[in-house]
Parts: C-alpha cells; sequence; structure tokens
C-alpha cells in the first residue's frame, strides 16, 4: 500500500448515525420497496440499489429530497468527527465527501454539523450524476492521485464492495460488533472502531506498515 494522501466521507455511517426512517419512507412511497432495513445504513444502502436501477423521476424528487433532509435533522454526529478531522488536517491529508445523497442534503448536513471547512471537495448523487460508485470515482477523478493513495471509510459489506471495485482502500468502520464481525469477511483493507484511530492506520502506512487488518474477533 502507498502512503495515503486522501481520505472520502460518506456522511451517512461514516460521521454520523443517521435514522432509518426516512429513507426507508422514501423506499416505499417511491419504489413501492416493502421491506424495511433496520439500521439508518442498511436503509440507505438498500434506498441506493433502488435508486441505481431505477432512477429518481422529477416528479419524486421533491419527496425524496425533504425526506433525506428529514434523515440529516436526525442524524446524531459522532463525538470523534471533529477532533479526528482536525487531527488529518494538521497531517496535509487531503479530505472529501463522496456521497449518494442528494447535494441539498449534503450541504445541509455539513453546515449542521459545522465541518464544511474541513472538506476541499463535496461530490453528491447530483454533481456525480449517479450513486454508490458515481461520487466516489468523481473524487478520485478530481485527485492527483493514484487510487490506492486514498482510503474510503465504509461500514456496509456494499460499500467495501464498492471502494474495492473502484480501486482506493476500504477502511471498515465498526459500528456495532456483531455486524463489524460479518463484515470482515469481505476482506476490507483495513478496520477501524472509532474516527480516532483513523490518523493512527495513516501514519502506521506511513512509517511502511499495514492498516490494522479486521479479524473475526473484532
Amino acid at each position: 500500500m502507498r502512503v495515503i494522501k486522501a481520505v472520502l466521507f460518506e456522511p451517512v455511517g461514516n460521521l454520523a448515525e443517521f435514522p432509518a426512517g426516512p429513507f426507508n419512507e422514501i423506499a416505499a412511497q417511491v419504489f413501492d420497496f416493502p421491506d424495511p432495513g433496520d439500521t439508518g445504513s442498511e436503509a440507505y444502502w438498500q434506498l441506493l440499489e433502488l435508486i441505481a436501477d431505477s432512477g429518481v423521476k422529477d416528479a419524486d424528487r421533491p419527496l425524496v429530497e425533504r425526506l433525506e433532509l428529514q434523515a440529516v435533522d436526525g442524524a446524531h454526529v459522532y463525538e470523534d468527527v471533529v477532533p479526528a478531522l482536525e487531527a488529518l488536517r494538521t497531517m496535509d491529508i487531503s479530505l472529501l465527501i463522496a456521497s449518494s445523497l442528494s447535494a441539498r442534503a449534503v450541504q445541509h448536513f455539513l453546515e449542521k454539523s459545522g465541518v464544511a471547512d474541513f472538506f476541499s471537495g463535496v461530490w453528491t448523487r447530483d454533481n456525480a450524476g449517479g450513486v454508490k460508485a458515481v461520487p466516489l470515482r468523481k473524487a478520485l477523478d478530481s485527485l492527483a492521485y493514484q487510487r490506492d493513495e486514498v482510503m474510503a471509510l465504509v461500514d456496509t459489506r456494499e460499500g467495501v464492495e464498492v471502494v474495492k471495485d473502484v480501486g482506493a482502500n476500504a477502511i471498515l468502520m465498526i459500528n456495532d460488533y456483531d455486524e463489524g464481525r460479518r463484515l470482515v469477511t469481505h476482506s476490507p483493507t483495513g478496520a477501524i472502531v472509532s474516527l480516532h484511530e483513523l490518523p493512527d492506520a495513516i501514519r502506521f502506512v506511513a512509517e511502511g506498515a499495514k492498516v490494522p487488518r479486521a479479524t473475526g474477533s473484532t
């Protein structure tokens, strides 16, 4: 692995715990999808699959955006976000948002959480033109780095697979012990249980060590 020069963040599950309800409501009302996700991240990624398959009709966009804004309002920002971002900035790590949320939802989140100034680039499904891998690729293309010089945080199986597919390093955020044990079987590049650990993980790489690998005994 090369020295890490940039980190990509998806607000849902990386920077905050989002409620499942608004994402489940979009899935039910817009896509007639009857199977609600139990957590915010699960509901979000189920919704992204639906959007990737069918898109969002112009007539449905106001409803989708309104419910996404509700999700942002109900999100709880992790307490270690600001200290971790401050530490990464002092290390000259480029920080970008690569999200499948709408531009309005991402902007609202950044303003609400007070972290907008940390990010040098913001990619959403609107300015990237798609979801899942599309914002990640746009973010990666905007950087003058090799893809293996970039980390992207993930907290779902789908997230691990998408990041690996685009060629970046998938760093698993373990937000739940049991779920983390299942997710490590999908071979992320490494794993952390707190954003406080992210600067150290990057330092390990710079010193020629490997990012701590996740194991089944997380």
